[in-house]
């Protein structure tokens, strides 16, 4: 007889529990990879929206004052922009986009956890889903419908931030249902990098239609966000508990035997019909078993959902969620300006400027995992992101002036960049909320979870829609200005997080490192 393939041997060696907590993992990671990779196209098809115009603009000023018709014709003939993003201050209207988007986006997020907790979970994320890909189509069918009205542009900008932000709260709640806390730093720096494959998936996919038909560029991972939507409603489960309910309800996956009526303790009788697992646990017709002693313990009631106020008086969740504002706003105004910014300084094409750019989300994924790891070791995590911000300053001083000096240079320094920035930004919306929205002072409700995150997510994406706002308004006078913002912003992230750095020091010279606060949580 051949011997079982080892492979099967390992796939057998992992019980229920284990390949649903796989499944959970790999389906939550697509979700919320089709979420970035639907609001990724916007900084890819940026400089198509705007492109030398500069120089028509300039033809036509000619061909004003001289007269000369054939500059005109000329004019109308290679129409560079589109409308109405091909006038001088086509950065403000751009950046007008980001901030319509990340400002409802913000505001949102504040309900969306709420909400989250009182409805459930499976059905409110596949709606938002749907909801994302139908206005994420919208958008690029203004290029197939010939729509130049930046009002349109906003309205969808806006609805699409609103409706995004049912992913967040429920797919970290959804995986905080299903991890424990031993090695939460690690699975979800794995988890994260979800932000990181969706950016480079968009920025492709985006990057591959920008030249030719850019509406493409946004309805075809509409498309995906869409039926990822579907996917979510058929297959998610969002608590072990869920799946404990269902074989309760349907015991017999195998052979079904028929129990004679038992009078149990203090007389109960069980008349229903037992699986072959139950059945060896009863007695059989004439077997006497020893009575043991029954211990009642009364179930209290469903805790409640937390309340809003109730969520910022958890230890740590102010001083993280303004930390978060600071370092998602370094964070987005690479996502949305970066293509951009290859364009204009490494004088690439759209496309390649948009491949460039994949690179810093490379070293995020790293950086991301890298955080998790470092920060399950230590035991601290404030820590862990405060040495990242405080590394991450001077880079991004470096990456202004490396960018100028060739490709090479630059392709290290967005994969360090990435690295840096995304560190913290990963640790934080991940881990960090985890550990808050099951913080030992909330005695076991873990309903709290979804509006913690919320919070943190939601103050962080205050930061995300000043970033590329900021951005637009300062790279007028120059992209170093830029760079000097984003800076700053990193070194105040860094002053936010001295108290709870302080105070895990402190705890880890008072105690050993296998035991230290935030394990707690």
């Amino acid at each position: 007889m051949a011997t079982v393939p080892p492979g099967i041997r390992l796939l057998r060696s992992f019980n229920k529990d284990q390949w649903y907590r796989a499944l959970t993992f790999i389906l939550t990671f697509l979700l919320y990879t089709s979420f970035h990779l639907s609001r990724k196209p916007i900084s890819i098809v940026k400089s198509e929206l705007h492109k030398n115009c500069s120089s028509v603009s300039e033809l036509t000023t000619i061909a004003s004052s001289s007269q000369h018709p054939s500059l005109s014709s000329f004019h109308r003939s290679t129409d560079c922009s589109w409308k109405p993003f091909d006038k001088r201050n086509y950065k403000q209207l751009l950046g007008a986009m980001d901030y319509s988007f990340l400002c409802a986006y913000a505001v949102g997020m504040y309900l969306s956890g709420i909400i989250g907790e009182r409805v459930p979970i499976r059905l409110y994320l596949s709606v938002g889903m749907l909801f994302s890909g139908l206005f994420t189509c919208l958008f690029g069918l203004g290029y197939v419908y010939n729509i130049h009205n930046m009002g349109f542009y906003i309205f969808v900008q806006v609805a699409n931030g609103l409706v995004q932000t049912t992913g967040w709260p429920s797919v970290v709640t959804c995986i905080g249902n299903w991890f424990g806390k031993g090695r939460r730093g690690l699975v979800m720096g794995l988890w994260n990098s979800h932000t990181s494959v969706g950016n480079i998936l968009g920025s492709l996919i985006a990057g591959y239609w920008v030249s030719s038909n850019w509406g493409l560029s946004f309805i075809v991972p509409g498309l995906i966000i869409a039926v990822m939507g579907v996917v979510c409603f058929l297959f998610l489960i969002e608590h072990p508990n869920d799946l404990k309910v269902m074989y309760a309800q349907n015991p017999s996956r195998g052979k079904i035997v028929p129990a004679k009526s038992w009078n149990g303790i203090n007389g109960h009788a069980y008349n229903k019909s037992q699986s072959y697992d139950t059945e060896l646990l009863l007695p059989r017709d004439g077997v006497c078993v020893a009575m043991q002693p029954l211990v009642v313990v009364k179930r209290d009631s469903e805790p409640s959902a937390i309340s809003f106020m109730g969520a910022l008086r958890i230890p740590g969740v102010i001083e993280f969620s303004f930390c978060l504002l600071f370092a998602k706003l370094v964070s987005y105004t690479f996502l949305f300006w970066l293509p951009l910014y290859i364009t204009k300084t490494a004088h690439l094409d759209a496309k390649k400027a948009g491949d460039l750019s994949t690179l810093f989300d490379v070293g995020g994924i790293v950086g991301g995992i890298l955080a998790g790891v470092i920060s399950d070791k230590l035991g601290m995590r404030a820590t862990t992101c405060a040495v990242m911000l405080l590394l991450a300053a001077p880079t991004l001083y470096g990456f202004s002036m490396i960018s100028e000096f060739g490709l090479g240079p630059t392709i290290g320094m967005l994969l360090v960049c990435g690295g840096l920035v995304n560190g913290p930004y990963s640790l934080i919306t991940t881990a960090v909320s985890a550990d808050l929205g099951t913080h030992k002072s909330l005695k076991g409700n873990a309903r709290a979870l979804s509006t913690v995150t919320a919070i943190i997510d939601g103050t962080g994406s205050v930061g995300a829609a000043l970033g590329p706002l900021l951005a637009g308004l300062l790279s007028a006078g120059g992209w170093d200005q830029v760079f000097y913002m984003l800076m700053t912003a990193d070194f105040l992230a860094l002053c936010l997080l001295l108290r709870l750095v302080s105070k895990e020091l402190t705890s880890s010279q008072s105690r050993p490192i296998s035991a230290v606060e935030l394990k707690e949580h």
